[in-house]
């Protein structure tokens, strides 16, 4: 109880840092925060503009977290993300070594900035940090620094020299969010306190043991059998060759397991920030579209015809 009080107390904070500069985005941030609980890591799209990359860095200033950023080029290359070789010489006996220079990818916090500017085979280079929390480099495996999350960025209108993230990296991504013009209203805050905004008058507010111990309590948080069977069933609706209903022909492709699992952890940590001791069908539903929307390929019926992913979302519900 005093590890969920603390939470809540921790989420007042850190919602309250992110205002000073964040304009509006209550429910990314949110959903940003859910993720860190999850371990999860993000793949934020949005126009250029609306701060997706400042929003990450103000995150990252409010944890006490190691932070590194990576700006994705058509030029980088996998060794500049895990790191290098390089000959080291002995002062004293002359003798050359090789040893091994750690890149931006050693860090509790990455944010990849514009993922889908660089080639595939340099985006591949994050898919072990990400999935398994190590590195292998000419032959020696090496541990990343828990927790470590992977915050990254796209911009979805841009496609001339882009390389579109094949889905089994998407897969990799707990949740996919989209950020959404500001109002008119947020809009004029923005203007107004432009020269304002800085991200380093954010303070830290969650240490990283505080973070550990959160993360913790929504991994063992209970679930009901009817929530998890309600999940499965769900995510079976996505794969067209489970479902015979009338999205089957709006959908090529479906979501897996890690789907599932994404969901239930979403929904626990969600049920724990709204003071809940387990997830309901609500707090599934709510987090469904980011768990799903990136994890799903639409037909050419579904393109041709304008329906876009969280519509499909939306029929299945």
């Amino acid at each position: 109880m005093e590890v969920l009080n603390k939470l809540k107390e921790s989420q007042t904070k850190l919602y309250s840092e992110l205002s000073k500069v964040i304009v509006g985005q209550n429910e990314i941030i949110e959903h940003m925060f859910i993720a860190l609980l999850c371990k999860g890591h993000v793949l934020l799209e949005g126009v250029p503009g609306l701060a997706k990359t400042l929003l990450i860095k103000c995150l990252s200033n409010s944890l006490d977290l190691n932070f590194n950023r990576i700006q994705f080029t058509p030029d980088l290359m996998p060794s500049d993300i895990t790191g290098t070789e390089i000959i080291q010489q002995n002062k004293e006996t002359g003798e050359r070594t090789f040893s091994f220079h750690k890149g931006p990818v050693f860090s509790n916090i990455v944010l990849a900035d514009e993922i889908n500017r660089t080639p595939p085979k340099t985006q591949a280079a994050l898919l072990q940090a990400m999935q398994e929390k190590k590195i292998t480099a000419a032959g020696k495996t090496y541990d990343l620094e828990r927790p470590f999350f992977v915050l990254a960025t796209q911009n979805p209108i841009e496609q001339e020299g882009t390389y579109p993230l094949p889905e089994a990296q998407l897969d990799r991504f707990m949740f996919n969010l989209l950020i959404n013009y500001p109002t008119r209203d947020e809009e004029l805050k923005v203007v107004k306190d432009h020269s304002l905004q800085n991200p380093e008058s954010i303070e830290s507010v969650i240490s990283i043991d505080d973070l550990k111990s959160y993360q913790d309590l929504v991994e063992n948080v209970p679930v009901a059998d009817n929530i998890v069977e309600y999940v499965v069933d769900l995510v079976k609706k996505t794969r067209p060759q489970e479902n015979q209903s009338e999205t089957n022909q709006w959908l090529e492709w479906g979501a897996g397991p890690r789907a599932s699992t994404h969901l239930i952890l979403a929904a626990k940590a969600r049920a724990v920030l709204d003071g809940k001791a387990t997830p309901d069908i609500n707090d599934v539903n709510a987090m469904i579209k980011p768990v799903l929307r990136h994890r799903i390929v639409p037909s050419f019926n579904a393109e041709a015809e304008g329906i876009t992913k969280d519509d499909i979302i939306d029929q299945l519900l």
